[in-house]
């Protein structure tokens, strides 16, 4: 009985071993059909059995990048008794395009069980690059070669196409006084550690202002370009108005990436060793490899047309965009030395910080004190708006009815391409007479007007002591007279020569600029100190920006325009500056221009830098 149960058991397990399904040997490929050069891809080869001596094609006309990266995978499954076991064995090859055309992609061969099992060919089309979906670090490459030549590498590479830096442009047409405001974008589709700014656009012939608020962290977002997702951070935002007319090229932003790439292992080395093969899987990041990437976007010319001398208002003072006027008054009846206060406001988009506010005209019998400017500005996407205003305080020294005249503000609208002139109200003010009464006689003195006597009916009696002399006493040819002639001489003959050598002074602009080097430097140093108490980030790094620049600028004899990280230290080098001063000045520029965008603590990265500015200034002012 036993003998019979176990062969029965033997036939039970039998048959359904025996309905095993497994298809026929194949092997399949899958790429895309359409690329454009300098793009990366894969092709993908697969078979549904395992086997052995793989071929691939030869793949002309494209790089290798890496491959092949074997993979299996199995599966079992049991339908009504039916037992079927399927397994999928793939070689994934990275490849990159190189040139454009079509090009044709041969049959790959497998092995399995003794026969053969080829691949269908395919034909890959690869487009040209427009030349606009990336920076200078595309398909062209930052080197300037057309077309990057055939490699065959298993070595980690980070393409153009998969990492580049872009400046955008508002508008690339503008008028002198536009704002243009640029973007400066990094687009990528591997992963990125850092990010790190080299040099900044000198931006000569611009006035700008940094809109970058990203705190330290980078935004991200996804963009497609020619239809390939790219993950893209935005690096920085700054608002530039051109100051003159003409051609004006922007250089290009350097900065440096560390990528990290994945490789792969062939299936050869994982089997030799399964832990070493679970311990390099992604999640523990053994097979993450950086590498650094320099970046530059491409260089930026920007045609800025003149302002029209046509229909140009006598009230123009240099203002572009559009903007909103109006005034307003507190009160238009009071007494005589009363204040009330006249506000003229200015508003809209363009670049409020230099405007120029109208003057009004007042009345000869008021006095007016110098007008109270306050400035906000707003930075978004479109670049600067906000409002300007001037208060004037004002106080009637008469009664009277007296009229204060509008006044007109004229600015130029980018848009319409014309002159807009706008104006305030005119104001009729009641002056009745104050309980203190007015002033009957003597001096009376306004910033409207020169001196003059509002009175001179009634003289003041002297008091005191009379001093009296004889009668008939005459200076001219006295003792006195000869004194006082020979000190006006002598006074003359100084004051000439004080004026001549102020005169060469004045010529000599370089000397003027370093001997007052570091006195405008430490005057900046301490705006910048009382920023960093108030802890105002912003104004505080713009303090210190400029006490540094101007400094080294003015006592080096360096040209505004022409100043850069490379000329402060070619002029140091010349001016026998020992190398450790100079790239401890060049470090400090360097920290000063990309500490907002450093991770930590905001307050101790203002304070380190506050501290590093005063130590390389005071110990540059003891060489130079």
């Amino acid at each position: 009985m036993k003998k019979i149960f176990r062969l029965l058991l033997l036939i039970a397990l039998a048959v359904p071993m025996a309905t095993w399904a497994q298809d026929d040997p194949r092997l399949s490929v899958s790429a895309k059909k359409q690329v454009v050069v300098g793009e990366r891809f894969q092709v993908v080869f697969e078979a549904n059995a395992e086997g052995k001596n793989f071929q691939a094609p030869s793949f002309e006309g494209f790089t290798v990048v890496g491959g092949p990266f074997t993979s299996t995978s199995s599966s079992f499954s049991m339908v009504n008794g039916s037992m079927s076991h399927t397994v999928k064995v793939s070689y994934t090859y990275a490849l990159q395009a190189y040139k454009e055309g079509t090009f044709h992609v041969g049959s790959a061969s497998l092995t399995v069980k003794g026969n053969k099992v080829s691949s269908e060919p395919f034909d890959i089309k690869v487009l040209p690059d427009d030349g606009n979906a990336y920076g200078s670090n595309g398909a062209t490459g930052g080197s300037g070669q057309s077309q990057q030549q055939p490699q065959n590498t298993n070595d980690p590479q980070v393409s153009g196409k998969d990492l580049f830096l872009r400046v955008i442009p508002s508008k690339k047409s503008v008028y002198v006084g536009e704002q243009v405001v640029l973007t400066y974008k990094l687009y990528t589709k591997v992963p990125v550690s850092s990010v790190s700014i080299e040099k900044m656009p000198s931006y000569a012939g611009f006035w700008t202002k940094d809109l970058t608020d990203n705190n330290g962290t980078l935004h991200q977002s996804s963009e497609y370009i020619n239809g390939i997702e790219y993950t893209t951070a935005e690096i920085q935002r700054i608002v530039v108005v051109p100051q003159r007319s003409g051609k004006l090229t922007l250089d290009p932003m350097t900065m440096e990436c560390i990528a990290q790439v994945r490789t792969e292992r062939n299936s050869r080395q994982q089997s030799m060793d399964p832990f070493e093969a679970f311990f390099n899987d992604p999640f523990f990041n053994r097979n993450i490899v950086n590498v650094k990437k320099e970046l530059s976007s491409q260089s930026l010319a920007l045609e800025v047309k003149s302002l029209p001398e046509s229909g140009k208002p006598a009230s123009f003072a240099g203002a572009v965009g559009n903007y909103n006027f109006k005034s307003e008054i507190d009160k238009t009846e009071l007494s005589t030395n009363e204040a009330f206060t006249l506000t003229l406001t200015v508003s809209g988009t363009g670049n409020i910080e230099l405007l120029q506010m109208p003057e009004l005209n007042f009345p000869p019998d008021f006095e007016v004190y110098d007008p109270k400017i306050t400035t906000n500005v707003d930075a978004n996407a479109q670049g600067l708006t906000g409002s300007k205003k001037a208060e004037y305080l004002v106080i009637p020294r008469r009664a009277g009815n007296f009229n204060v005249p509008a006044t007109e503000f004229s600015f130029f609208n980018p848009a319409t391409g014309q002159y807009q002139t706008l104006s305030s109200e005119s104001y009729d003010i009641n002056v009745l007479k104050g309980k203190d009464g007015e002033p009957e006689g003597g001096i009376y003195a306004s910033n409207q007007e020169d001196i003059k006597y509002l009175g001179s009916d009634i003289r003041h009696i002297k008091r005191g002591d009379a001093k009296l002399k004889p009668v008939h006493t005459v200076f001219f040819g006295s003792a006195a007279y000869y004194v006082a002639l020979l000190a006006m001489l002598l006074l003359f003959i100084l004051l000439l020569f004080v004026l001549r050598k102020r005169e060469q002074l004045s010529k000599d602009t370089a000397a003027n600029r370093n001997r007052k080097a570091d006195k405008v430097a430490r005057g900046r140093l301490k705006n910048a100190y009382n920023y960093l108490k108030a802890k105002d980030q912003e104004k505080f790094y713009v303090e210190m920006s400029q006490a540094l620049w101007g400094y080294i600028a003015d006592k080096l004899g360096i040209e505004r325009s022409k100043l850069s990280m490379d000329t402060v230290s070619e002029t140091m080098k010349a001016k026998n500056v020992p190398d450790e001063l100079t790239q401890q000045f060049v470090d400090t520029l360097n920290s000063c221009e990309f500490a907002r965008f450093a991770p930590g603590s905001a307050e101790e990265k203002m304070d380190d830098l506050y501290q590093k500015g005063i130590d390389v200034i005071s110990k540059a002012e003891k060489v130079l």
